[in-house]
């Protein structure tokens, strides 16, 4: 049998898009050839954003592809959603340098997916280990402090633990598709009180607006114009700056199509709010909104009212909204566990992160607990 080899790549364009979704799949958009370089063709990554993409390659015997893993060398911590500052602070009190790092993600994205990204046949399907042995490598080769593969696919944290990785738990808000024909029948399943907050905050956000669904080529420049500013109002005041450049949404739409979903709010024709979502396999991923006019309740009504109709109507079975935010909850967005592995070759350091995971862990579990007995559904109708 003829050893898997590993190289690292320029970057995810400089490999045919054809092997690198050959191992991607197409359920998960954002590890797909599409997103990934077209966040390098924007300039989103690269260059001094901190992100420099390194993919890691397992060629098979056949010389393609048989695994890849969307890597970056990071300078910061910036556009991850699992933090580490603290880390890195110990880590530099010790003495040490905690960047760079090595990420394993995509970028800008906390979307559970898979990060070890294997070929459908079967030289893919075994190429985990020489795929995470490869990452392990570069860490030690290049004297990295660590490398991190965030929100990792439940299916492929065995991988990671065979191999030593240390496991980290989070929560986010996902809604859950039971089914329903329509939202006024996913509303039947909420307790009365809760159906009657949300009627009441649907009926207040639109008032005066019009709601509009726009697939990925029905977006022209006025839309991405539009979309930009509120992307940008939104990006400033979270992050200090946006972490995408203005070349990237349009792109994004060109590249993927359909896939992409943008629901505006326009007042007498003109857009005042936007969300934007990705479409997948068998999930809506809400990712960015914005506004110029503030408006009560039009936040809830186009990131998660509207995401829960357009997931309806395609027959999906999730939405998925993004990191953090109890205020989810009472939507009927429901708490569900994220993980993340991680490689520190350190003993010492690793020993500390170790032992920090386990109390941490504790007090993910019984918060989400805790979580789980708010969510808004009539007795009887939770799973």
């Amino acid at each position: 049998m003829t050893p898997l080899t590993a190289r690292i790549a320029a970057g995810v364009a400089d490999i045919p898009a054809a092997d690198w979704d050959a191992c991607a799949g197409g359920g998960n958009p954002f590890v797909g050839h599409a997103f990934l370089a077209a966040l390098e063709a924007s300039g989103s990554v690269g260059g001094q954003s901190g992100w420099q993409p390194v993919p890691i390659v397992v060629d098979g015997a056949d010389g393609r592809p048989a695994a890849v893993a969307p890597a970056y060398a990071k300078s910061h911590s910036q556009g991850e959603y699992v933090f580490d500052h603290a880390w890195a602070d110990a880590w530099e009190r010790a003495g040490g340098a905690y960047y760079p790092k090595l990420q394993v993600a995509a970028p800008f994205t906390p979307v559970p997916g898979p990060r070890l990204l294997l070929r459908a046949d079967g030289e893919g399907q075994g190429a985990g280990p020489a795929l995470i042995a490869a990452l392990e490598a570069v860490v030690r080769r290049h004297d990295l402090s660590s490398a991190h593969a965030t929100f990792v696919d439940p299916a492929q944290l065995p991988l990671f633990e065979a191999a030593g990785w240390l496991v980290r738990e989070g929560t986010q808000f996902h809604w859950t598709n039971r089914g329903y024909a329509s939202f006024d029948d996913f509303l039947g399943a909420l307790a009365s009180r809760k159906r009657k907050a949300i009627r009441k905050e649907r009926a207040a956000a639109v008032e005066g607006l019009t709601i509009r669904h726009l697939p990925g080529p029905a977006i022209g420049a006025r839309e991405w114009d539009a979309f930009w500013s509120f992307y940008q109002d939104t990006g400033s005041r979270k992050w200090g700056r946006p972490y995408l450049t203005r070349a990237f949404f349009p792109l994004l739409g060109e590249v993927l199509g359909d896939r992409v979903l943008l629901i505006l709010a326009e007042r007498d024709g003109v857009p005042i709010a936007g969300a934007l979502n990705l479409v997948g396999a068998d999930a809506l991923y809400g990712r960015y909104w914005g506004c110029v006019e503030e408006v009560p309740f039009l936040h809830f009504e186009l990131c998660y009212y509207q995401a829960i109709d357009a997931a309806i109507a395609r027959g999906l079975s999730r939405v998925e909204a993004g990191a953090q935010g109890e205020h989810k909850l009472a939507r009927g967005y429901e708490p569900v566990p994220t993980w993340s592995a991680h490689f520190l070759p350190d003993p010492g350091f690793r020993r500390a992160v170790a032992d920090f995971l386990v109390r941490e862990r504790e007090a993910v579990a019984m918060d989400r607990t805790l979580l789980s007995d708010m969510v808004p559904f009539r007795r009887g109708d939770t799973p």
